[in-house]
């Protein structure tokens, strides 16, 4: 079997690419990143170490890309994924996400491969997820329950990185209609572990964890700056499993849109992030307070598990205490990592 990885040298391809290598018999896994993020060439030597080679070509060109070997699978992890950049790098965010997305499907409509796409769940409209929240404008704890399925709203404005992997969704529906090619399209919540290099709007569970560790300023953003905003955490070795398991049940369980994450008992507050990070690193640090929120930002997303358990009897495997302990252990063990979370 052989498998392209795009963005195969970030945090999420990396670790899926080396999974894979050890998991399945006989396999063939490439990359392809053009090594722009942080981070990238430090997972690059990590993929060499099991033999991945990766392709240095920006996912943009087509010209390139489709001068690539055929491959059976395209693991699509390739993204911008920080939110604000919506704002910031609006080009690089449509072209990377969007342009990105469709090279990849005309090199799969072309070689007859399938696809497994990592979509968000920053698909889903910003204002309907705030108003679950309508009673409580974050100066207390959020006592919500809401857990969020495939079927919730994504009418109205999500982020122009929400619109890119919508309309990338939508299009791998397209390109595969009427053939006999498979698709799975997962929507993602946070995902948090080893080898992740976070920054404040994308990657804060290690970013959380790094501050503390090594004595760094942080802030509470937005919604009052109270720290209440709510998300729920997945593990990257519970992503690498699903992944596995969608790899060998493809031929039988396909075309199908899943929300994947930490679900209900991986939720967190920040405020209680900082509580638990402080208990594990045994610091204590400032922790500023910026009330002004952003227009991207959410206050609170939960996933509902429920399609995804009830289709491949699988659920999240490590609770939020074994993801924080398993970072911690990480940057104990590599100290001079401590400069990628300025």
């Amino acid at each position: 079997m052989k498998i392209l990885i795009t963005g195969g040298c970030g945090f999420v391809g990396s670790n899926i690419a080396i999974y894979l290598k050890k998991k399945i018999k006989k396999v063939k896994i490439s990359s392809l990143d053009n090594l722009i993020r942080k981070g990238s060439t430090i997972n690059r030597n990590r993929l060499k170490k099991y033999n991945i080679q990766n392709y240095n070509i920006n996912i943009e060109k087509f010209d390139k890309i489709k001068f690539l070997p055929k491959y059976d699978l395209i693991i699509d992890c390739c993204a911008e994924p920080a939110i604000e950049a919506s704002k910031k790098d609006p080009d690089r965010v449509f072209n990377t996400n969007l342009i990105g997305t469709f090279n990849i499907l005309k090199k799969c409509a072309k070689d007859k491969t399938n696809i497994i796409f990592l979509s968000s769940s920053r698909v889903y409209s910003i204002s309907k997820l705030k108003n679950l929240l309508k009673k409580n404008n974050l100066s207390k704890p959020i006592k919500l329950n809401k857990q969020i399925d495939d079927t919730f709203d994504t009418k109205s404005a999500s982020s122009l990185y929400g619109f890119t992997k919508l309309s990338s969704e939508k299009l791998i529906k397209e390109f595969f209609f009427m053939t006999n090619l498979k698709y799975i399209i997962n929507r993602f919540g946070v995902i948090a572990g080893p080898w992740q290099f976070g920054k404040q709007d994308q990657g804060f569970i290690p970013l959380w964890i790094a501050r503390h560790l090594f004595k760094k300023k942080l802030s509470y953003i937005g919604f009052g700056g109270n720290g209440n905003q709510v998300r729920d955490v997945l593990h990257i070795d519970d992503v690498c499993k699903i992944i596995y398991i969608q790899i060998r049940k493809l031929s039988k369980i396909n075309n199908i849109t899943f929300n994947i994450g930490g679900g209900l008992k991986n939720s967190i507050s920040l405020k209680d992030l900082t509580s638990k990070c402080q208990k594990l690193t045994k610091n204590k640090i400032k922790i500023g307070k910026i009330s002004k929120t952003s227009i991207f930002d959410i206050p609170y997303y939960i996933t509902d598990n429920s399609k995804i358990k009830k289709i491949y009897k699988w659920k999240p495997e490590k609770n939020i205490n074994q993801i924080l302990r398993d970072i911690y252990v990480w940057l104990i063990d590599n100290k001079m990592l401590k400069n990628y979370f300025k």
